[in-house]
């Protein structure tokens, strides 16, 4: 049995603590507006007393609270123990992080799919020194789990380069729907999309459309991280800055909707 602590109890951190209950380990959760604690979770008042004694700790906020998550709990945990960072942040946010002082292995782990539709199966990536801590871990879970070689941040930079390609797909077909509904020619071009992705085009579209305006926010915020890592690699990123752009209006437009 493994002591763990998971940071952030929306709705991938919930899945990942029951998981884990589930499996046998001992789980202690931290969150300050989650409204509910998934069964068999202890609730602790504060993120350090939540880390006290963790053998790893899985950090499920957004990436805004990162710096600040880390900052707290890196300096309260052991010889031997984890830190394992599922938030988007961007590459060099990862590698900073993973340069505090700790006496705890960090780890840099990266989300390859929808926790919603995949719960704590979804493939991961991750690197930096706690890799093969999180994949002991998560692993008999079900887990498909892929190291990438290098310090922290190689695996975020391997979802950001990813992101080109899904975030500003997911966008396009948004777009592309909408602008069909309206001209009365929505069937149309969802057979078009669906002809153009592979595996159940339509039930892909279908995720996509609800999908987006729940997490438009996260998104947006994970698009601007890509756009500068792509501007650090000298790439240009008109497309991707137009997604994260794209994305922040979604979200202010179903905010109401959505509270």
């Amino acid at each position: 049995m493994t002591a763990c602590t998971v940071i952030g109890l929306g709705e991938a951190g919930a899945t990942y603590a029951a998981a884990l209950t589930a499996a046998g380990h001992q789980v202690t959760g931290f969150d300050p507006v989650a409204p509910s604690t998934p069964a068999g979770v202890t609730r602790a008042a504060t993120a350090a007393e939540a880390c006290a004694g963790a053998d790893i700790v899985i950090v499920m906020t957004g990436a805004a609270a990162a710096r600040s998550v880390a900052q707290e709990c890196l300096p309260v945990l052991g010889a031997g123990s984890c830190y394992a960072d599922f938030t988007s942040s961007s590459p060099s946010v990862m590698r900073e992080l993973g340069q505090l002082p700790s006496k705890a292995d960090f780890a840099d782990v990266a989300i390859l799919g929808p926790v919603s539709a995949l719960g704590e199966k979804t493939p991961l990536m991750v690197s930096g020194p706690g890799s093969r801590a999180v994949a002991e871990l998560l692993t008999p879970l079900g887990v498909e789990i892929e190291v990438a070689e290098g310090e922290p941040g190689a695996a975020m930079a391997h979802k950001l380069l990813r992101s080109v390609l899904m975030k500003g797909m997911i966008s396009v077909v948004v777009e592309a729907v909408t602008a069909g509904r309206a001209a009365g020619l929505e069937d149309w071009i969802r057979a078009q999309i669906a002809g153009q992705l592979a595996g159940d085009g339509q039930a892909i579209i279908d995720r996509f459309l609800t999908g987006t305006a729940k997490h438009a926010l996260r998104r947006s915020k994970e698009m601007q991280d890509t756009a500068t890592y792509l501007t650090d690699l000298g790439v240009p990123a008109e497309m991707t800055t137009a997604s994260a752009a794209a994305l922040s209006r979604m979200a202010q437009e179903t905010a109401p909707a959505l509270r």
